[in-house]
C-alpha cells in the first residue's frame, strides 16, 4: 500500500473545512485544523443550508446523519415557478431515483448552528485532529498536505498564485428567517422572478428561510428596512396565498459571484470548497458541491501517495463536476431572471416538458440531488 502524508493541515474551520478535518481524522489521518475565529464565532452565523442526497450519503458514511436528524427539516415537495410565464412544476418524492426515494425527502434544510456545534464537538473528541482556533497554527512539516478551505477570498489561493475566473453578478442575495402562512411545512419553493430567483426553504414549525436574489443595491436597501416594511415588500413578491407573519432575524445582504480557480492544486496544496469555486445560490448547490469536494479528497487520500500526488489527483478529479454545476446555475439565472420576450416561449416550453414527462423531472432532480457526474452511474442505496 502506498503511504499517505504523515500530516494534513486544513486551513479554515467553516462547514467545509470542519467536515474535511473530521472526515480525514475519521479515516485515521493526522490532521491539524486552523481557523482565526473562535468556536463561538464559527457557530454564530444565522443561515440555513439545503442538503441534497449526495451530502446525505457523505454524512451517513461519517456517522453524522443520525445525530443531525432532529435539526434536519425534510422537504417532500419542490414547487418550481416562473413568474413571468405563470408556468409551474411540482416535484415530489416519486421523481427521485430509486436509490434516493426511500429517504423521506427530496432534500433537507439544516441550520448552521446545530451543524457547527456537532462538527466542533466531534472534532474535539477525535484524537487524530489537533484544533487551533483563534491561535497561531503550527508550521506544517515539509511533506504535509495543505488543504485550503479558507473561503472565496482565500488568502492561501492568492499566496499560491492561483488565478481565477470570476463574474460578479448584478444581483445580490438577501437571507432572512420568516414565519409564513399558507405554505405546507414540508414544501420548498423556487420562484424565478425578473429581478432574480427567490427560494423559500422550510425550517420547521411554520418558519422558513428566504433566499431573495435581486439587484445588489436593492438587497442592501431591503436589509435596512424596518420589520413591517420588509414584510410588506416580501408579501408583494410571494405567490398568492402565502403570507409572511413576522421576521425572526435581521435580514443580511451578500454580493453574488461565480468564481472558478484555474486549478485546484499547487504543489502539495489544494483548494477545497469556496476557496476553489463559488456559484449562484439558485438550486441550493453551493454547500453540496463543496461537500462533494470533501468526498473527492477522501478518495484521493485513500489511494495514497505523496502530498503532491494527492493534491494533483484531487484537482483533476473535481474539475468537471464543479464546472458543470457552475455553468448550469449561471445559465439558469441568465435565462430566467429577465423579461426578454424572445426567451419567454423557451422558458414556458421547458417547464411544460418538465411538467408532462416524469423522466425529465427525474433526470433534473438527480442532477440537483447527486451532481451531474452521477447521472449515468448507479447510485448506492
Amino acid at each position: 500500500m502506498v503511504p499517505s502524508p504523515p500530516e494534513i493541515h486544513v486551513l479554515g474551520a467553516g462547514p467545509t473545512g470542519a467536515l474535511t478535518a473530521l472526515a480525514l481524522g475519521h479515516r485515521g489521518q493526522r490532521v491539524v485544523l486552523f481557523d482565526p475565529l473562535t468556536a463561538s464565532e464559527l457557530q454564530a452565523r444565522s443561515r440555513a443550508y439545503a442538503i441534497t442526497h449526495s451530502s446525505r450519503r457523505l454524512l451517513t458514511n461519517l456517522g453524522l446523519w443520525h445525530d443531525l436528524r432532529d435539526a434536519l427539516v425534510p422537504f417532500r415537495d419542490l414547487d418550481l415557478r416562473d413568474v413571468a410565464t405563470n408556468a409551474r412544476v411540482l416535484f415530489g418524492l416519486e421523481d427521485l431515483t430509486s436509490a434516493n426515494r426511500h429517504h423521506d425527502g427530496i432534500g433537507w434544510i439544516l441550520d448552521h448552528r446545530p451543524l457547527m456545534k456537532l462538527l466542533l464537538a466531534r472534532l474535539m473528541a477525535n484524537g487524530n485532529v489537533a484544533m487551533h482556533l483563534a491561535e497561531p497554527s503550527p508550521n506544517p512539516s515539509p511533506d504535509a498536505l495543505i488543504v485550503a478551505a479558507d473561503g472565496p477570498r482565500s488568502p492561501t489561493r492568492e499566496a499560491w498564485g492561483i488565478r481565477h475566473w470570476g463574474i460578479r453578478y448584478r444581483q445580490g442575495c438577501l437571507t432572512a428567517k420568516v414565519a409564513l402562512r399558507g405554505l405546507p411545512h414540508d414544501r420548498a419553493c423556487e420562484l424565478f422572478r425578473p429581478e432574480g430567483p427567490l427560494a423559500v426553504l422550510p425550517l420547521g414549525q411554520g418558519t422558513f428561510q428566504v433566499v431573495w436574489s435581486a439587484p445588489w443595491q436593492r438587497c442592501q436597501q431591503r436589509s435596512t428596512l424596518q420589520r413591517g416594511a420588509f414584510l410588506d415588500q416580501l408579501a408583494a413578491v410571494l405567490p398568492e396565498g402565502i403570507e409572511p407573519d413576522f421576521l425572526l432575524d435581521q435580514p443580511r445582504a451578500f454580493p453574488q459571484q461565480w468564481l472558478l480557480a484555474r486549478r485546484f492544486h499547487h504543489g502539495r496544496g489544494l483548494l477545497i470548497g469556496e476557496a476553489g469555486h463559488r456559484c449562484h445560490p439558485v438550486g441550493g448547490q453551493g454547500l453540496n458541491l463543496c461537500w462533494r469536494d470533501v468526498d473527492g479528497l477522501l478518495r484521493a487520500v485513500e489511494r495514497g501517495g505523496s502530498a503532491a500526488t494527492i493534491a494533483r489527483r484531487y484537482g483533476m478529479s473535481r474539475w468537471l463536476d464543479v464546472l458543470q454545476v457552475g455553468v448550469a446555475t449561471d445559465l439558469l439565472v441568465r435565462v430566467f431572471s429577465n423579461r426578454e420576450p424572445l426567451l419567454l416561449p423557451l422558458r414556458r416550453l421547458a417547464l411544460l416538458l418538465l411538467k408532462q414527462f416524469s423522466g425529465l423531472r427525474q433526470l433534473s432532480l438527480q442532477a440537483m440531488s447527486d451532481g451531474p457526474m452521477q447521472l449515468w452511474r448507479t447510485l448506492p442505496n
